[in-house]
This record gives C-alpha cells, structure tokens and sequence, in this order.
C-alpha cells in the first residue's frame, strides 16, 4: 500500500499545483477533513470541514494570497492509513512581502485509495513574512472585501512610526483595488486601538517630539482622508479600547460594530496635548457640540452603551460576535451598487459645508448620473420584478 498512498499523495500536490479541481474531489473522500496550521496569516489556519470548505478557506485562500506550492521531499509510511509527508513551501506573497521558503509536515490518512485527512504543520513565521510588506497591519483583500486590521495587540494596536507608515500605505493599496466593494477595519486582540504609542512619545527627547509627531500625523492623516473618499463603504469593528487619534479610524467607518464592554475616550488634556486623527471635525458632527467640549475638556471617558447614545457607534453586541457581524455587513455592503454609495458617503460628509441649494443641486447631479449606471438599471429592473437586484459595483 505504501506505494500506492505516495502515489495519491503525489497525485494530491500536482492536483493543488494545477488548480485540478476534477482531480482533487477523486482523491478526497467525501468526508475530508483538512487541518491548517493556526497562526498563519489572513485566518487561514484552523479546521475545514468538507473538500469545498478546505478549496475554497483553506487552499483557496492560500492561493487568493499567495503564488507558491508545496515541494514534497520524503514519504514516511505511519501506522496501517497514514502517510507523513515533509518538505518545502516556496514561493511569494501576493502583497509584496518576502519570498516565501517554509518547512512543511503533513500527516494525510487514507480510507481505501481516497485522502480522509490532511494535517498541516509549517513554520508560520515565514509565511507571515512573505504574506505582507507591512510591520504593524495586516490586509487582506478577497471577494471584494478588504479587511484592514491593526496589528500589534501585545502594544493594545497603538499607533508609532510603523503603523501610521503602513496605514498610508494600505490606504493607498485599498484604494487602487479596483474590484473594491466594501472595507472592514479591525484590531487584533483584545482592542481596537489605544491611540498614539504614549510610551514612544515619552522615550522620545523632547526636542525631537514635534519632528517625530509631525512625521507620524501626516501620513496618518492622509490615510484617513483617503478611506473617507473611497467610493466602497467601511465598516469598524471595535472591541476593547477605542482612543485618541486611533478614533480617527472609527470616524472613516459608515457603520461601527462595537462590544457591549468597548470604551471610549480621547485623552489628549490628560498629556497636554491638542488632538489629531480628525477628532475635531468629526466628533462635534456626530455627538453635537456641547458633547464635544465636554469629551475634550474634561477627558471623559464613554462607556459601550454611551457611545451607542451619543451616536458614535450604529450598533452593540457581545464581544465574541463583534468580527462576524461586522464581517457580514461588510458583504452586505460589498454586494450593494458601490459606486452609488461613494456619492452617498461623499454627500452626507459635504452636507455640513454646503447650503441647501448646493447640496440639492449635488443630489440632482448625482442621482443623474447614476441613473445612467448599469447598477440603477439592475436596481429599477429588479423592484419591478420584485425581486433581489444583483449589483455589479458599475
């Protein structure tokens, strides 16, 4: 039988190289079960039920971000239907990361002549290296949906030199998608983001401070400024803490998700400094003006359920749910006539600066033009079938 199973396991590896979906579902057995190793990139890792769920989650997903395969080395017979396989991942990310060399192990079980099991274990540091240029953020852009997330949980997300470099430079990526539907912004681990590195700031020589601040902000600043001129929607997804400049993130979003026990709050009279991330034109349009000055002045700190009142986040629920319903607005999003959102985001933002005739005059324009859009057909010829419109995003 050894002979045989390194057959199919060979068989299995050209199946993968060759995108051979035909082949894949004569090797698998119907009640496959795939393994990904926890703690690679892009959620990748963890358990997949199913061939389908393990092409499309599992190797899919390998393949949407990167162009690499795996190298067999060595077939090692285990047990009576186990095969252990070892050798090497080689290739690149797709995001302009490392090259990517990777030590592999699977343990792939057989029932008869068809793959039952496939367990992965790999080096998961590499693959994190060539997954992504960036230090302190990762993106993943699939589907439509770009998922921006914050990256540095061990520092509560908070913002240095690093991230606000990586922030412009995912902003840019971000908007040059052109099959951009919908954005989703999230931290990893317990927050969402702690606001500017306080701890940089004081390790930083006082004569040096405004260079560095100054360096940080602006392109911060036009990161933000970019994510809120994008035609697709945002949606935050906000767990933990929320604060000072980070909240500038928050602001770019359409839609906030937040836990029941997330927190607010800005910080900057407690440091002796003034504010940046946009707080001061934000925050004074969403919770009014008064609310504004009393958040400032006094480095009042909101609660979930206050930030929920004051208008700064649409909706709560509990911790553990916070990704997924964020995530699954996102695709709500992400199937909606996307360019009409962009003139809707455009014109709610403008609102504030324009008089009433000029912001009719807007509306007019823009819903001319959209109506020229193959998304306005879609949408007109749907209703009056009554049924559910299929929008392409044109």
């Amino acid at each position: 039988m050894q002979n045989t199973r390194s057959d199919t396991a060979r068989a299995l590896y050209a199946a993968l190289a060759a995108g051979n979906r035909e082949q894949l579902e004569i090797l698998l057995h119907p009640d496959f079960v795939g393994e990904i190793a926890e703690g690679m990139p892009f959620g990748i890792g963890g358990r997949h039920e199913g061939s389908p769920a393990m092409r499309r989650n599992g190797w899919g997903a390998i393949a949407r971000h990167f162009a690499a395969r795996a190298e067999p080395e060595r077939f090692l017979e285990v047990g009576e239907a186990c095969l252990l396989v070892t050798g090497r991942y080689r290739g690149e990310g797709k995001y302009g990361g490392t090259s990517l060399d990777a030590s592999f192990a699977h343990l792939i079980t057989f029932e008869g002549e068809r793959i039952t099991r496939l367990e992965q274990y790999t080096d998961t540091a590499r693959w994190h290296d060539a997954a992504s240029p960036f230090k302190t953020v990762l993106l993943d852009i699939a589907d439509g949906v770009a998922t921006l997330r914050l990256n540095r949980p061990d520092k509560g997300n908070a913002i240095n030199e690093d991230m606000a470099a990586d922030l412009e430079e995912a902003s840019v990526r971000i908007a040059e998608t052109t099959a951009l539907r919908s954005v989703l912004i999230a931290g990893s681990g317990s927050n969402f983001t702690m606001g500017g590195d306080v701890n940089l700031f004081a390790d930083t020589p006082s004569a040096e401070l405004p260079g560095k601040l100054r360096r940080m902000i602006d392109g911060y600043h036009r990161a933000i400024d970019r994510l809120t001129s994008i035609d697709a929607p945002v949606v935050a997804a906000v767990r933990g803490a929320a604060a000072g400049g980070g909240l500038g993130l928050l602001y770019i979003a359409d839609i906030v998700v937040a836990s029941t026990d997330a927190r607010f709050a800005l910080g900057y009279g407690a440091l002796g400094l003034t504010s940046d991330g946009g707080n001061t034109w934000f925050l004074p349009r969403l919770v009014g003006m008064r609310r504004a000055q009393e958040l400032f002045l006094l480095n009042r700190r909101l609660s979930a359920q206050e930030a929920l009142e004051f208008g700064l986040v649409s909706r709560l629920v509990p911790d553990d749910a916070v990704e997924a319903e964020a995530m699954a607005v996102a695709r709500e999003l992400a199937a909606g006539p996307t360019r009409a959102f962009g003139d809707m985001r455009r014109m709610l933002r403008q609102s504030f600066e324009t008089s009433l005739g000029a912001q009719l005059e807007a509306e007019m324009q823009s819903i001319v033009g959209a109506s020229r859009s193959d998304d306005a057909r879609e949408g007109i010829t749907a209703f009056a079938a009554r049924r559910r419109p299929v929008f392409k995003g044109g």
